[in-house]
């Protein structure tokens, strides 16, 4: 596999795209993850955070509880670990994976020998005969595309009346929470999953939830084994999930953040196919040549290769904001000049 294409594996993967392009890690503007730039303000850590062991009883589960607006929950060392515990869960099953999405998914369940169809969200409905387990990410993750929870209950009606599993990965929903299908859990066969990693912005503390009936929460909790989630990370989530304010400031940032960008990348001929509020996807044919371009000047976005497509992340300030118009302008203008030089 080419250079090119493990970078287009995750996002963030800054130290890769700094050895490849001959650019020090220190001089990049990264707009690959799709997280919050504007971060939840960590504060200093009690020094007891440190030393003891984790405990369930600490108030963790009572405050995401109430933000989350569902009492069956479990904390685990960020999505990907529940992503990879839940095919351990069931025995061999049918499972379709709306796609595009977040390829974790497909490849958790590949892993343990299960069917995995990946399937065009148009062509659900036709699908869920022939599958055990559904998995959707809501708001997509590229293309941001959002589904409507009426549709994804009836989904789950059907799915759960052979014994069948609805899990929905709500990576991007905090910004738009009248979507999520927290506040229906639990129910048997519904699954969400919730990060800190992107609204709040904290990725590298490997912070998640899975919304679930009590019994596979005690199941997942026992493969997790104890002390899965860190002392400083359950600390620090206590905080940003009852951060009422924050939580709403950072929401109407995003907003505006998004609109701006929407018109940015409009005027530079990038139009976008579709977004969240922390991020913009543009499908071109022209992905690769921008992906690199763009990386020669030391901004790394998200390249994605079927389809061919972009995606953009909030710039964290004025700053960047203009290095990216930049950047943008000198990239038009040179695919211009090559075209009108081709023809």
């Amino acid at each position: 596999m080419s250079n090119q294409g493990k970078l287009s594996d995750h996002g963030g993967r800054v130290r890769s795209a700094a050895q490849q392009f001959k650019i020090p890690v220190s001089k990049w503007l990264d707009l690959s993850t799709g997280t919050n730039p504007h971060s939840w303000p960590v504060p200093e850590l009690p020094a007891s955070s440190w030393r003891r062991l984790p405990e369930p009883n600490d108030g963790l589960v009572r405050v995401a509880s109430v933000y989350y607006g569902c009492k069956s929950l479990l904390p685990v060392a960020g999505v990907q670990a529940a992503i990879q515990a839940l095919p351990q869960l069931r025995s061999f099953s049918r499972v379709g994976v709306v796609w595009p999405g977040y390829s974790e998914h497909a490849r958790s369940w590949k892993m343990t020998g299960d069917s995995v169809k990946l399937i065009p969200p148009n062509e659900v409905d036709e699908s869920l005969a022939s599958i055990d387990v559904l998995i959707i990410v809501n708001p997509n993750n590229p293309t941001g595309y959002y589904f409507d929870p009426k549709t994804l209950l009836l989904w789950h009606r059907y799915l759960v009346a052979r014994g069948g599993w609805l899990i929905v990965d709500e990576g991007f929903i905090d910004a738009t929470p009248h979507l999520s299908l927290a506040r229906y859990c639990p129910r048997p066969g519904l699954i969400v999953l919730r990060s800190l990693s992107k609204f709040f912005g904290l990725a590298g503390l490997r912070m998640g939830f899975v919304l679930a009936e009590k019994e596979l929460l005690q199941l997942m909790n026992a493969y997790l084994g104890p002390w899965s989630v860190s002392n400083p990370a359950r600390w620090i989530a206590r905080q940003a999930l009852a951060d009422f304010s924050w939580q709403a400031e950072a929401a109407s940032q995003l907003e505006d953040a998004t609109i701006r960008l929407e018109a940015l990348l409009m005027e530079y001929d990038l139009t976008p196919t579709g977004g969240t509020h922390l991020f913009q996807w543009v499908k071109t044919p022209n992905a690769k040549a921008v992906h690199r371009a763009l990386a020669k000047r030391g901004i790394l976005v998200r390249l994605f290769n079927a389809p061919l497509s972009l995606r953009f992340g909030i710039p964290g300030n004025e700053r960047q904001w203009k290095r990216l118009e930049s950047a943008l302008r000198k990239v038009t203008v040179s695919q211009r000049v090559e075209m009108h030089q081709t023809h």
